[in-house]
């Protein structure tokens, strides 16, 4: 004399879960925890500063080309300091006052003070270049100065942002201004470029090739010290002049 209700309570209680539980899984989405900003402080000016012309010197001196300036790897302003992008060259040159007044005024107008802070990496232009008017004769001595750069290395940060910001946000800012740059540059976070430290260090220790060039170069094989300069073997080869070789060992 059992009820309907109690026959069929026996039922489910018996039978298997998925025999009667039933979920509807169409509209269903899983949103990605939104990150924790709790611990990022804005500085008090956001944006970027005005970059000197001319440098203020007493006297202007005048200088060889120093092509090292712009050689090998950068050994200063290359890890993040207080962002988490920044422009990342990833091959030498010179940037000139344009290029800086073009960085600054693309970056300023096109991220939110509020949430967002940019900070310079690289100096002022101070190495001066010179040149001689047009239609002079060869001779006369080195010509008057022109104009000052600023020399970049490979692997310099060139401009460093943070805030409360997300990489999808700004990456059309950075990457706007990355290709206006006179040498090859890359938009890059924290992550990315540790990850590319760590892939570089495990291409080294997990060469399967003996034939290295730091190992040629000290066996000096069929006398190849002849045409290596200093350059390359403190750099074992990773750098011709301004261009890096991602893939040499």
């Amino acid at each position: 004399n059992l009820s309907f209700y109690q026959i069929a309570l026996c039922i489910y209680s018996t039978a298997p879960l998925h025999s009667y539980l039933k979920i509807c899984a169409a509209g269903l989405k899983t949103f990605p925890v939104i990150p924790d900003y709790s611990n990022v402080v804005l500085p008090e000016k956001p944006k970027l500063k005005f970059l000197n012309k001319v440098p203020n010197l007493k006297k202007a001196k005048k200088e060889r080309k120093k092509l090292r300036d712009i050689q090998g790897p950068a050994r200063a302003a290359n890890t993040f300091t207080c962002g988490q992008y920044a422009i990342v060259a990833m091959g030498g040159g010179y940037l000139h006052w344009g290029h800086l007044e073009m960085i600054r005024l693309t970056i300023n107008r096109k991220i939110d003070a509020h949430t967002t802070f940019a900070r310079w990496r690289i100096n002022a232009p101070y190495k001066p270049i010179t040149r001689k008017g047009l239609g002079q004769r060869m001779g006369g001595g080195k010509g008057a100065i022109d104009h000052y750069v600023t020399p970049v290395r490979y692997g310099r940060l060139i401009v460093e942002l943070g805030g409360k910001v997300e990489l999808g946000e700004i990456e059309h800012v950075l990457t706007e201004v990355a290709k206006k740059l006179p040498f090859p540059a890359k938009v890059m976070s924290r992550e990315s470029l540790e990850e590319m430290h760590r892939k570089q260090k495990e291409m080294e220790e997990n060469n399967q090739n003996p034939w290295t060039f730091k190992q040629i170069a000290q066996g000096n094989m069929m006398g190849i010290r002849k045409v290596l300069s200093p350059f390359d073997l403190r750099n074992n080869g990773r750098f011709t002049g301004k261009f890096h070789f991602p893939g040499r060992v």
